[in-house]
């Protein structure tokens, strides 16, 4: 299986239409066919269920995309490391974030580094923390922002100045919506929205035995989503502060949970790394960040 080959098929899968994939990747339409038909013969499985205008992706389709995507990934990170492992001025750095204010962190260390070298690139990958975690167990990414606790087995960490605030998202017009705070039992009769990553790691140890009686209707991975879901009426979103525009001229609004519930972030990558130069500096200076903010607060 090529390279080259699995780079065409991926075309052909984004796009829907060989002849808009052929055109994109300036081969003669003939040709692209017939490197699909040769890759469906080495698989000995088919890959697309072709019409007169556009193709579709198989079952089997489906799991090649996914496992191509992979592969690239690396190939391509690789091949930037290696570029870039005699390159001090410049390189890429590819990481994960799951969804948090504090992410602005991240980025106040990428833009200090910028200035001394500007020709680093970031590749940010977003998701939940599971997924950013996956990926970075892949060797697809140089580091994760997460915002859970680590498991210092398995990664190496910097605990970041920042901890995220949950709270419940709802409409306005909501009965709920002119406490100033929510509390356990207000949740047991609401129909409930909220992150995989809630139900599994921080609600049990804040709503202890409660939480078996909640009204669960939806889970999610992105709170953007999550918000139009409120917005439309399926229910109240359990999520971080700060993710969601609430101000006067929003239908919905923010309301934190009493007593607080907190999530630590942490920057996470792998044990035993082999950094590029580029990744070195951004670890270097999110360090030196993270030290400069403990020691302003305990003074």
């Amino acid at each position: 299986m090529e390279l080259r080959v699995l780079r065409y098929f991926l075309e052909v899968a984004r796009r829907g239409s060989v002849t808009r994939a052929a055109e994109h990747l300036h081969v003669s339409q003939p040709t692209l066919s017939r490197q699909l038909k040769e890759l469906e013969e080495e698989l000995g499985k088919k890959l697309f269920v072709r019409s007169n205008y556009s193709v579709k992706l198989t079952d089997e389709g489906m799991l090649l995309r996914t496992r191509a995507e992979d592969i690239l990934d690396m190939v391509d990170k690789t091949t930037d490391e290696f570029k870039s492992m005699d390159d001090i001025s410049g390189g890429d750095i590819r990481i994960g974030c799951a969804e948090s204010d504090g992410v602005k962190f991240l980025i106040h260390a990428a833009k200090a580094l910028q200035t001394r070298y500007p020709r680093i690139r970031y590749h940010i990958y977003s998701s939940g923390t599971d997924s950013v975690s996956e990926r970075l167990d892949k060797g697809l990414l140089d580091f994760a922002i997460i915002v859970q606790e680590v498991d210092p087995e398995k990664y190496n960490y910097l605990r970041l100045p920042f901890s995220d605030s949950w709270g419940l998202l709802m409409r306005k017009d909501h009965p709920l919506a002119d406490r100033t705070s929510i509390r356990a039992e207000d949740l047991l009769n609401l129909p409930i929205i909220i992150s995989r990553q809630g139900v599994t790691e921080d609600f049990p140890r804040w709503l202890g035995e409660k939480q078996d009686r909640l009204n669960i209707v939806a889970t999610y991975d992105l709170i953007f989503n999550a918000s139009i879901m409120v917005k439309e009426g399926l229910g109240c979103a359990l999520g971080f502060d700060r993710l969601i525009y609430t101000g006067a001229d929003s239908e919905l609004c923010f309301l934190p949970l009493e007593p607080e519930l907190t999530t630590p972030m942490y920057a996470i990558w792998k044990k035993y790394p082999v950094f590029t130069p580029a990744a070195e500096k951004l670890l270097d200076e999110l360090k030196r960040q993270t030290d400069i903010h403990f020691e302003n607060n305990q003074k």
